[in-house]
């Protein structure tokens, strides 16, 4: 019985997502960060973020399950996820070397009409796989089950990057800590997807 009321507590979460919160972008809903309740980034903190951020070892394992995700959302149409905390897309980009198709999970929010996707990859030292595919081929698609539409991607540097990472931290609490662990390193890129 509990079982049962858990799991329709968590369909109901992942569908607040897909519910249009002011229009679409090619079938991205929207998220404003700055409309977005105290809570829910404290729930995020809760529900995985603090366990990616006490570690190499809560990272480590938060990669293997970042691939399930995308096989999750794409086999239930969109309206399950393992990610309960933040909102996610998958971006479909071409391998930079391997010119194949790569299906990525990824948080992201909405600046006008555009998708921002932060390249933090976890903290580490090097930027994401999913990054140097963007900037070898900025053609791209997002999705969310069977809603989406292509894209094209560009970094965002200077004031605008600033402006657009602290929306992030207002996202994903983690953002602040991955900053913290690459200073000195590497800046997080930021992309912004303009659709096609």
């Amino acid at each position: 019985m509990q079982g049962t009321y858990l799991s329709g507590v968590y369909m109901r979460w992942c569908e607040y997502y897909l519910v249009a919160m002011s229009g679409d972008i090619e079938g991205i809903q929207r998220v404003d960060p700055k409309a977005r309740a105290a809570w829910k980034t404290t729930l995020a903190w809760w529900s995985g973020g603090k366990f990616v951020a006490a570690g190499k070892r809560g990272e480590a394992v938060w990669r293997k399950i970042v691939p399930i995700e995308a096989w999750l959302i794409r086999a239930s149409r969109g309206r399950m996820r393992i990610n309960i905390g933040a909102p996610i897309v998958i971006l479909t980009s071409t391998g930079a070397r391997s010119g194949k198709r790569r299906d990525t999970p990824l948080a992201y929010f909405t600046d006008g009409d555009d998708v921002i996707l932060i390249a933090s990859n976890y903290g580490g030292e090097r930027h994401p796989a999913w990054y140097y595919n963007l900037r070898a081929n900025p053609e791209c698609e997002l999705h969310i089950g069977p809603r989406g539409g292509r894209f094209v991607a560009r970094e965002v540097d200077g004031a605008d990057r600033e402006r657009l990472y602290g929306l992030a931290t207002k996202l994903v609490r983690n953002y602040a800590k991955y900053t913290q662990a690459t200073d000195g390193i590497r800046t997080i890129p930021v992309m912004r997807l303009t659709p096609a």
